[in-house]
C-alpha cells in the first residue's frame, strides 16, 4: 500500500482546509475517499466540487461501515471527538482527531483504553509540535542545559476574537456545545506545548473570567498558577479580548533562561550554576557572566500539513508519530483542573478526583440553558478551493 484512503468528518472551516489539501494532492500518501457532514448545504456544495472518486455521506456510521476507508480525520465539535474516535477504532479505522481530544478527561480515559486494545493508529492535530523553536526548546530542557527548572511563564493573549466570531456558529462560546472558551478552543495547542516540554504539574490554581470581553457564557480570560512536585512554578495567561496581543514563553532555570518571542529563541546561559553562585559568592549583588545565543526560525514550520504527512507516513512506513492521540489527555487535564479550580475557588491537585469536573460542567451547562437564548448566527461557508490554513490557526509570535 502506497496511499491510505481517508475520510473527513466535519467540513467546516478546519475540515474543509484538510479536505482541500488532501484532494489536491498536497499530502503524499493520502487519497481523499469520503467526506461526511450533517449539514445538507455543505454536502451539496462538496458534491458539486469533487469528482466521482469522493463519496459524500450525511451519516458518520454509514461512512465507517462503507468499507471505503483506511483512516478518518475528525473535525467536528469537541463533544463529538471521543465517541467518533472510539467508533472508528472499533471499525478498524485509523484516526487523526482535531484538538481537543474531548472536553472531559474522564471520558478521554475511556478513549485511551480503547486505543490500548486497538492495533490502529490514533493521532491528534497538535500542529504546534512541528514548530522548530518549540522543538529546540524541548531538547534544551530535556538535555539539562537550563539546569534545574525554576519557573515557566507563558503570556499567550494574541488569540483575539470579535463578537462576530462567537456569533458565527451556535456552538461557539457555550458550555453545552463547545464545552468552554479560550482554554478548550484556542489554547489546547499551548497547554500541550507546556506539558510536552515540562511535563505535568501537580497543583493548579486558576481564575477563569466568563464573558469578560464578549457576550458569551464561557471564559475569555484565564490566569493559571501551577506548581510541580519539585517546587518549580508555572504561570499561564491567555485571553481572546486583548489587542494587540503578546506571545512570550520564558523558562528560567538554575543555569539561565530561554525566551521564545517574535519568531526567535533567545538562550542565556550562566557560566556557573546560580545555586552555586548564591551559596559561594562573597558579593551581595554579583554580576555574573553568561553567554547568549539567538536561534531564528531557520526551519520551515510544517504545521497542519506536517501532522497530516506524519500520520500517513506512520501508517505506511512506521514513522514515529509527532503527536500520539493518547497524549491529548494531558493538556485536557490541565484545562479541566483550571476550570474546577476557578469554579470552586480553590487549589486542585492532579490527577483530579474522578467525576468532580464532570459534575461542575453539568452545572454550568444547566445554568447556561436557563439563561441563554437561541443565538442568531451567520455561518461561514467552507472554502474547498482554498488549501491555505486560516491565519488564526497559524503560530504567531
Amino acid at each position: 500500500m502506497n496511499s491510505i484512503n481517508v475520510g473527513v468528518v466535519g467540513v467546516g472551516n478546519m475540515g474543509s482546509a484538510h479536505v482541500a489539501n488532501i484532494y489536491k494532492g498536497l499530502v503524499p500518501g493520502m487519497t481523499l475517499k469520503c467526506i461526511c457532514d450533517i449539514d445538507p448545504g455543505k454536502i451539496k456544495k462538496a458534491a458539486e466540487f469533487f469528482d466521482d472518486s469522493v463519496v459524500c455521506f450525511s451519516d458518520y456510521d454509514e461512512m465507517l461501515e462503507s468499507g471505503l476507508l483506511d483512516a478518518v480525520i475528525i473535525a467536528t465539535p469537541h463533544f463529538c471527538h471521543p465517541k467518533m474516535t472510539m467508533d472508528a477504532l472499533k471499525h478498524g479505522i485509523h484516526v487523526l482527531c482535531e484538538k481537543p481530544v474531548g472536553v472531559d478527561a474522564e471520558v478521554v480515559k475511556e478513549v485511551n483504553r480503547i486505543v490500548g486494545k486497538s492495533d490502529k493508529t490514533f493521532a491528534i492535530m497538535f500542529n504546534q509540535r512541528t514548530n522548530p523553536l518549540y522543538k529546540r526548546l524541548k531538547t534544551i530542557v530535556q538535555n539539562g542545559e537550563l539546569g534545574v527548572i525554576k519557573r515557566f511563564v507563558w503570556i499567550i493573549n494574541n488569540w483575539y476574537r470579535t463578537q462576530y466570531y462567537y456569533d458565527s456558529g451556535d456552538w461557539r462560546g457555550t458550555w453545552n456545545k463547545e464545552g468552554g472558551g479560550v482554554l478548550i478552543n484556542q489554547c489546547p495547542h499551548n497547554l500541550d506545548i507546556w506539558q510536552w516540554i515540562l511535563g505535568m504539574p501537580k497543583r493548579i490554581r486558576a481564575n477563569c473570567e466568563e464573558g469578560k470581553y464578549h457576550d458569551i457564557t464561557v471564559e475569555d480570560e484565564v490566569t493559571i498558577f501551577a506548581e510541580y512536585e519539585n517546587g518549580s512554578m508555572a504561570t499561564f495567561i491567555t485571553s481572546t479580548g486583548e489587542y494587540p496581543g503578546t506571545n512570550r514563553l520564558e523558562i528560567s532555570g538554575s543555569l539561565g533562561k530561554a525566551v521564545v518571542e517574535d519568531g526567535k529563541l533567545t538562550l542565556s546561559l550562566l557560566k556557573t550554576d546560580e545555586r552555586t553562585i548564591c551559596r559561594e559568592s562573597t558579593e551581595s549583588m554579583p554580576t555574573e557572566p553568561y553567554d547568549t545565543v539567538i536561534y531564528d526560525d531557520e526551519e520551515t514550520e510544517d504545521g497542519h500539513l506536517g501532522i497530516l504527512k506524519n500520520f500517513a507516513n506512520h501508517i505506511l512506513f512506521g514513522e514515529e508519530l509527532i503527536a500520539p492521540g493518547i497524549e491529548g489527555i494531558n493538556e485536557l487535564m490541565i484545562s479541566n483542573a483550571a476550570y474546577l479550580s476557578s469554579w470552586e475557588d480553590r487549589t486542585v491537585t492532579l490527577p483530579l478526583e474522578p467525576g468532580r469536573f464532570t459534575k461542575g460542567l453539568l452545572k454550568k451547562q444547566e445554568e447556561e440553558r436557563l439563561i441563554l437564548k437561541e443565538k442568531s448566527v451567520t455561518y461561514e461557508e467552507p472554502d474547498l478551493e482554498n488549501t491555505e490554513y486560516a491565519e488564526r490557526w497559524k503560530v504567531r509570535w
